[in-house]
């Protein structure tokens, strides 16, 4: 977002990411921001009077949040003159929360989207700007839809917002409340596999959870974590390993099977279903899942 707005020669007057990390890669923004010569500050918190300060030092006509990670009081969204206004990958109200993109996937849903709205102090309550509606393909994967899709449309949808805005145009439309769901973060818990489910909904969850957090079983005792599979024919019990082949390894579900094609086992890297089960002495029978 930030090189769009360079490049439409926006006076970007200032630049705020999330603080560094020990031990993880600079943030892009704030790499940019350094490359570009602007100012740049990255505040513990927001909740200060000294970022309040920061941030009305500029006297901005207006902020743009793409990606937030740390609570911003609404003292400070409401401190530039044309407002705030918010990326969020799902169609508000519904999938408030962090991990809006894996849920639709893993709850089974056709289509999801992305809204541009005016944050309040709520999590992802404030009214709608605008929103863009997407499918999500029987073959799409959170890395799919998110690079494919949300990632490139919602650089468009914000600066089609910030075009509204400029020309008095954007609109503030309440969300529905009746209609609001909330789920928190996708985390390992979630991701677990459920080999008594049906084989549309484990195949759900692993499209849901790739690349993170990543849907996972158990082979003695051992984590491994299926990164793609396909749908099958075949029976048995759930977590049964019922063929090894070069296509994969095919295992039976509550109802349906499922041929897992690429996973990761322990510590290791990502290998070929086939490969790993050779490795991890797979054989039919095995069940996964203990």
């Amino acid at each position: 977002m930030l090189e769009r707005l360079l490049e439409r020669g926006e006076n970007v007057v200032a630049v705020f990411s999330a603080p560094d990390k020990a031990g993880r890669p600079r943030d892009p923004l704030a790499e940019l921001a350094e490359a570009k010569g602007l100012p740049l500050h990255q505040p513990a918190s927001w909740k200060t009077p000294e970022a309040k300060e920061l941030m009305a030092r500029y006297k901005p006509d207006l902020c743009m949040m793409a990606y937030v990670t740390l609570f911003v009081p609404q003292d400070v969204i409401d401190l530039p003159t044309k407002g705030t206004f918010q990326y969020h990958p799902s169609l508000l109200p519904r999938h408030r929360g962090p991990s809006s993109i894996n849920w639709p996937i893993i709850q089974g849903a056709t289509k999801t989207g992305l809204s541009i709205f005016w944050p309040n102090e709520g999590l992802d309550e404030g009214p709608i700007l605008l929103q863009k509606e997407v499918a999500i393909g029987p073959n799409d994967t959170l890395g799919s839809l998110y690079f494919n899709q949300l990632f490139p449309m919602g650089v468009d949808a914000m600066m089609e917002a910030l075009q509204l805005v400029r020309e008095g145009k954007a609109p503030a439309i309440q969300q529905d409340e009746s209609q609001a769901t909330y789920e928190s973060w996708c985390g390992k818990k979630d991701a677990e596999i459920d080999w008594s489910k049906s084989a549309p909904q484990v195949y759900n969850l692993v499209r849901g959870c790739d690349p993170q957090p990543g849907a996972w079983t158990l082979h003695k005792g051992v984590t491994t974590q299926v990164y793609d599979c396909a749908p099958a024919p075949g029976a048995g019990a759930p977590g049964e390993v019922i063929e090894v082949s070069a296509a994969g390894v095919r295992v039976a579900t509550g109802d349906g099977a499922l041929t897992l094609k690429r996973v990761r086992s322990g510590a290791g890297q990502k290998i070929a279903a086939a490969e790993w089960a050779a490795q991890a002495g797979l054989a039919i029978g095995d069940r996964l899942g203990q």
